[in-house]
Parts: structure tokens; sequence; C-alpha cells
């Protein structure tokens, strides 16, 4: 047995009811759920927390951050890739990495920017564990993405800022797309952003709660 596959709490008995629960909360797009399944989320989390790793929450992963609940990863997915395939992805907050694996294998390119360097590099150890060749990373300030390889077909934003950075808007290409929470601490709620000839049109998807955008570099 590979340390990808686990065992008890982390076994594929487990991750089946954790996908099972996912889709009865109307995710239906199976290649995202067969990422939840596939993706060994155990390795994404501190081995202290390993047996709490497909249980559909939030976890603490340190330096005040947090993976995002199965569902939550699951829900931004479908939302990013409704609307066609995508090509070239800018995530906006490593984190983990956990976002980023689920969406690896969906798209051509994933660019993934992350201010905390020692987060950073932590998911860039399991990305080269699991072989995550579509990949780039960069130590940055997330709110001003990254123009080098803009447009971007779509944009996956893994923190909150208080409304949607027109910075980021800027690098979506015509027709491209954006998935992100706004909002204070205190209410949150999950936007599609549509970039148009002229601007950019949104729609509310559900209330959430994440960590806020913060700007700079640590």
């Amino acid at each position: 047995m590979t340390v990808s596959q686990g065992i008890g709490m982390t076994s594929q008995r487990t991750r089946e009811r954790l996908v099972a629960r996912i889709r009865e909360q109307g995710v239906r797009d199976e290649r995202v759920l067969a990422q939840i399944r596939d993706i060994p989320r155990h390795l994404f989390v501190d081995e202290a927390l390993a047996t709490r790793a497909y249980e559909d929450r939030a976890l603490p992963i340190g330096l005040n951050q947090t993976i995002s609940q199965p569902y939550i990863v699951a829900r931004m997915t479908e939302a990013l890739l409704e609307g066609g395939p995508l090509e070239n992805v800018l995530e906006v907050g490593t984190g983990s990495g956990y976002q980023t694996a689920v969406l690896s294998p969906l798209v051509r390119r994933v660019y993934t920017v992350e201010r905390i360097d020692l987060l950073l590099k932590q998911a860039r150890q399991r990305f080269h564990k699991l072989r995550l060749m579509n990949v780039r990373t960069k130590h940055a300030d997330g709110g001003m993405g990254w123009p080098h390889y803009a447009p971007y077909d779509g944009i996956i934003v893994t923190a909150a800022p208080e409304g949607i950075p027109l910075a980021l808007v800027d690098q979506l290409k015509p027709g491209g797309r954006m998935v992100l929470p706004i909002g204070s601490r205190q209410e949150q709620v999950l936007v599609r952003v549509l970039r148009t000839a002229d601007g950019y049109q949104r729609e509310l998807l559900e209330r959430v709660s994440f960590v806020p955008l913060l700007g700079g570099v640590s």
C-alpha cells in the first residue's frame, strides 16, 4: 500500500463516504468528485490530523491558515469549470496546495501564488511527491496576481478580499471566469465573475467562510 492510498481513517472507503456527502450537497461534476476521491488529502495536513483528513471540514495548517472544506474545494472547482474547458488557470493562495492538486488534472496548467514562503515550500514538496507536472508556483502577494502569464481562462481565489479585485479581473481573458469569496470576516459570499468586453458580471453562489486575503509577503 502506498502513502497516497492511506490506511484506516484515510482508506478508500472513508474517501467514498466523503464523496457521497459532497454529492448530496449538490456537486455533480464527476471529474471533480473523482479528484476529491483520488487526491490524498491526508498528505496536505499535519500528521497529527491525518485521521481527520477526510472529514468534510476545514482544518488548520498553521500560520493562521486552513485547508478548505472538501465540499467548498469541489464547489469552487465545479463552478470554475462550468462553461467549458480551461487552458491556463491562476490560483491566488496556494496554502497547503490541496485546491491546486484537485484542479491540476482538470486544466492544462495552474499558476499558483502564495504570500507565505513556508507554506509554499511545503506545497511544492507535495506537488513533487504527487508528480503534478503542470503546476508553476510563485512566492508573491496574490492580490496582484501573476501578470507575466496573463491573460488567464480562469482564476480561483482561496482567501476573501472585501470586494472583487480589479487587478485580477484585468488578468482574465474576455469570457474568462473567476471564482472567489468576498466579504468581511463576519459575512462572506462565494461569487463567480465573468469577464466581459466592457467590465465584468458577477453571480452570487452561496455563503462561505474563508480567511481574509492579505497583502504583502512573509
